[in-house]
């Protein structure tokens, strides 16, 4: 793993990093392992815009990751690493002892060759997977479920890892990368290690074509727009939003409003919230 520098040959090429993909080993995907993948550029069933400044990027397929990891006692070898572009984080193929492939989240450590396997039985070893309850104080996991057997959903990203504070109970008490600590059933099932590609951080684009391929439109400022687009459009010159607070293109109040629904199931389970100050309480 590495990041290079590119000349600056352009102005847009002179603060620009890239990858050295030295951890990459085979560059085609598996076949078997990949599916269509459709773009909808931030629009919804109906074709209405729900997610602004989206579209374009470039065509993809979708890998298939086995984010459940319930494939139990049997052993996998790590074929190949490869590189997913849905995803910061780089993918491992994986062949089971009965032939059958998927591909995993390439956590740091894990090398062509090395054997993963999942279960409640598995070693405390980098790739395994087994439930929180089997997993020792201090560990640091990552693809963290919240619901058993629903799959990984949380800290899946290039570089991340949570740490298993505590157990007691029905629950465990894992710090997430935002800061924040939260309770998750200790039948949930997490990954031991912490996700591959720590540099993807360090990744500037230099101009913004390379925004573009990834699929994202130029963001426009609110006081940029006109008065009958924004509530901050219009006025001659540079003006103030003129309103007590700041406001959405439909009028909704943004900044420090609360957004969360009252008695929501998961409020229940945070017991530090990663804004130091905001709701903090202890269950």
């Amino acid at each position: 793993m590495g990041i290079k520098k590119a000349k600056p040959v352009t102005a847009g090429r002179r603060h620009a990093t890239y990858y050295t993909f030295e951890e990459i080993t085979k560059g085609e995907p598996e076949k078997s392992l990949v599916e269509p993948l459709k773009k909808h550029a931030g629009r919804n069933n109906q074709g209405k815009i729900t997610v602004r400044f989206r579209g374009g990027g470039t065509k993809r397929l979708y890998r298939i990751i086995d984010f459940k990891r319930d494939k139990e006692g049997v052993k996998g070898k790590v074929v190949a690493i490869e590189y997913d572009p849905n995803r910061s984080a780089r993918i491992a193929l994986i062949q089971y002892g009965d032939g059958e492939k998927r591909y995993i989240l390439w956590p740091e450590g894990l090398e062509v060759g090395m054997e993963v396997e999942s279960g409640p039985n598995a070693d405390i070893r980098v790739g395994n997977c087994l439930p929180l309850s089997q997993i020792p104080d201090g560990t640091i996991i990552h693809n963290v479920e919240l619901t058993p057997g629903k799959g990984g959903q949380i800290v899946r990203s290039a570089g991340s890892f949570a740490v298993l504070m505590a157990k007691e109970g029905r629950y465990a008490t894992i710090k997430l990368p935002s800061g924040e600590v939260r309770m998750v059933p200790l039948r949930c099932r997490a990954t031991i290690g912490r996700v591959g590609l720590l540099e993807h951080e360090l990744i500037t684009l230099g101009k913004a074509g390379r925004s573009r391929y990834l699929g994202r439109r130029p963001h426009v400022r609110g006081s940029a727009m006109n008065v009958d687009d924004h509530p901050h459009g219009g006025g001659e010159g540079r003006a103030p939003i003129g309103m007590p607070a700041p406001k959405s293109p439909w009028g909704w109040v943004t900044l420090g409003k609360k957004t969360r629904k009252p008695k929501k199931p998961s409020d229940k389970l945070i017991v530090k919230r990663r804004r130091t100050g905001y709701g903090d309480k202890m269950v």
